[in-house]
């Protein structure tokens, strides 16, 4: 149905007035306020009633927790900024009351009432009846309507119901359904607000687990880089072991050969003498010389195999396999693990449990050893 506007001619008071009254409506009711009307810290203004429906609905434990035991206190966010506003254990009530907007209604309401201050109303005419107002709402079709189409125009047959009667249900419905946005959107946004802390910790966790992992390896490295150390050492020892000794062969090799070579020369020199006499002088003294000297037994040399230093391989195949089976632990640490000590003591777990796998390989690899001496007791 069209609808045709009458409006009454406008007073410059009147204008004012209806602005004024638009800075005093809650935008929780859609009302002008309702006195008490506190004050937010945003500096926007609610109905303590309205202020208390958002807060209500935003914790909704909070009333409970206030009927047993000291309530702890909450928060909901301003309908106008979204500001978040967090009360204490007086919930609204710790609120301030603002006091100037109470007095401006008061003054608003009382120029409201004079005659020659009265505001100027606005009235829907209908278009059909144009002396009749609209003052009846049709239930059926939906739609304000005034008295005469009810009774002899269109909706003579529908069911009406009074125009403001329908006019307040309808508009605490929308202020309901605002309070209940409203309380979804602080609900969402705490939702939110939980999610991204979770974020921040994993991303915490993380690098503090990279970081734990890191010195574990760290730990590993510097096991095997000290048994290294050792293993060496050993491998060197032996050698230079092996190689005096071999030295001290050639050593004593070359000196035999140096005197047999100055009496063979020696001896050439006497087979070269002329004269018999001046011959047989040294001939005896030479023979025995050469008699002794080829008497020297030479037979010290080292064994066999001697020079072989295969005995130092070591087979790293298990420990390979078993590094490469790390994983991670399946069940959760316990507080005192999860703190700082429980590194020292990870980290101790491991370097045990790497020499235990490598104990077998230094009595197995590294050198030849001597048999322990059997018990006179275990001859029995």
């Amino acid at each position: 149905m069209n609808f045709a506007v009458g409006l009454k001619p406008l007073l410059a008071e009147a204008r004012n007035m209806e602005s004024l009254e638009k800075q005093l409506i809650c935008p929780i009711c859609l009302e002008m306020f309702t006195k008490p009307v506190v004050i937010l810290p945003c500096q926007h203004n609610l109905c303590r009633k309205c202020a208390n429906d958002v807060f209500q609905a935003s914790n909704p434990l909070w009333q409970s927790r206030g009927s047993s035991a000291v309530p702890s206190g909450g928060r909901f966010r301003c309908p106008s900024c979204r500001h978040e506003v967090v009360l204490d254990r007086h919930g609204v009530y710790g609120l301030q009351r603002n006091l100037l907007v109470e007095n401006i209604i008061d003054i608003y309401k009382q120029e409201s009432a004079r005659p020659l201050h009265a505001k100027a109303e606005q009235h829907l005419m209908c278009e059909e009846h144009e002396d009749e107002r609209i003052n009846i709402y049709c239930l059926r079709c939906e739609a304000p309507t005034c008295s005469l189409c009810k009774v002899f125009g269109a909706h003579k047959d529908c069911e009406v119901a009074p125009l403001p009667a329908v006019y307040q249900r309808q508009k605490s419905e929308l202020s309901d359904g605002i309070a209940m946005l409203v309380a979804g959107n602080d609900r969402i946004q705490a939702i939110i607000t939980q999610m991204e802390e979770i974020c921040r910790t994993i991303e915490e966790n993380g690098r503090r687990q990279k970081q734990h992992l890191g010195l574990r390896f760290d730990s590993l490295y510097s096991i095997l880089e000290e048994r290294k150390k050792e293993l060496l050492q050993s491998i060197a020892r032996e050698q230079e072991a092996k190689v005096q000794r071999v030295r001290g062969l050639i050593r004593q090799y070359g000196d035999h050969l140096e005197a047999s070579s100055k009496l063979v020369e020696s001896a050439i020199q006497a087979m070269e003498e002329p004269q018999m006499a001046v011959y047989l002088q040294h001939s005896k003294e030479l023979l025995k010389k050469i008699t002794d000297m080829s008497k020297v037994s030479m037979s010290s040399r080292p064994e066999p195999g001697y020079e072989n230093m295969d005995h130092f391989s070591i087979n790293v195949d298990y420990v390979a396999e078993m590094l490469r089976t790390i994983e991670f632990q399946t069940e959760p640490l316990g507080e005192d693990e999860a703190d700082g000590p429980g590194d020292g003591s990870e980290a101790a777990a491991d370097e045990d449990r790497l020499d235990s796998l490598e104990a077998p390989e230094a009595t197995e690899d590294v050198g030849p050893r001597q048999k322990p001496a059997s018990s006179p007791h275990g001859q029995h």
